[in-house]
């Protein structure tokens, strides 16, 4: 499991699954001949995105970003269209690290669409449970207004099986939630209507969780957004914001979705990696 020590916190992605969704939707309208030079991609024009959630802990509490995409409860065709090539397996990264999913203290979801909510819950024999009993669930009131009352296009990643076995340990919030001291989650908009950002301040530092407004370094650019964004121009000048505040001063950002990079620093012009920490586990669409 790869690790990154952000001066009082440390941060360690676990196995939460990996997917392999369309390189054309995931980069909207921008050009083949452009996104697939920064992002590789296999002969189904699929490119790889694991959804690995970020354990991190700070003064004496487990935090969890988002949650995975679960285990045992995608049917067939729903694996074969998701291109999913592996299922969560964070009980065991916890094991490995000697936790247990009790342990968790509260979990900050960016949004709930299936890919970043599937490991919330569980089956125990034939009732869904909470993976994680002890965890508080924050989210934007917005997104889990939408997570249980989906409209016709949301309800493809809205799923009940998702947020009904954990709606007593949801505690939703508007705007801005400071977390804990150094941990803010911001609401952006425009992947979803809900859809936050996380920030964590260290020392004078920031690291950025962009979450699905830029779920990969090859999303930097600000035009660069999702056909899957409900609300793109959201996006964009969301992330316009807050990329001139990042790259002017050497923000760091962290990723859940990257099959390359944990972590990346870009000098004030985003065009040159001044610090980056790599991803271990070796992807199976390579450069």
């Amino acid at each position: 499991m790869d690790r990154f020590e952000f001066h009082n916190m440390t941060l360690t992605w676990l196995d939460g699954g990996v997917t392999s969704l369309d390189g054309g939707a995931m980069f909207g309208v921008v050009p083949k001949a452009l996104w697939s030079r920064k992002y590789p991609v296999n002969e189904l024009n699929q490119i790889e995105l694991p959804c690995e959630p970020i354990l991190l802990q700070y003064e004496g509490k487990n935090y969890l970003i988002d949650s995975g995409v679960g285990a045992g409860k995608l049917n067939e065709k729903q694996l074969r269209n998701f291109g999913v090539s592996e299922e969560s397996t964070i009980e065991q990264s916890l094991a490995e690290l000697d936790m247990t999913p009790g342990d968790i203290d509260a979990i900050l979801m960016t949004h709930l669409h299936f890919d970043h909510a599937g490991g919330l819950t569980k089956w125990q024999g034939e009732q869904l449970v909470p993976v994680f009993p002890n965890a508080d669930i924050f989210v934007t009131q917005t997104e889990w207004d939408e997570m249980r009352h989906p409209n016709l296009r949301s309800k493809n990643t809205y799923w009940k099986e998702n947020w009904e076995p954990v709606q007593h340990l949801v505690k939703p919030f508007d705007g801005e939630l400071k977390v804990a001291p150094g941990i803010t989650m911001i609401h952006t908009g425009g992947h979803s209507d809900g859809h936050a950002v996380i920030r964590l301040e260290q020392n004078g530092e920031v690291a950025l969780h962009m979450a699905d407004i830029m779920p990969t370094h090859a999303h930097q650019n600000p035009l660069w957004v999702l056909a899957y964004d409900d609300y793109p121009m959201t996006s964009v000048f969301a992330k316009e914001k807050i990329l001139k505040e990042a790259l002017a001063n050497n923000y760091r950002f962290i990723f859940y979705h990257d099959a390359y990079y944990r972590m990346i620093q870009w000098d004030a012009t985003g065009k040159e990696i001044t610090d980056h920490l790599e991803r271990s586990k070796q992807a199976k669409i390579i450069f």
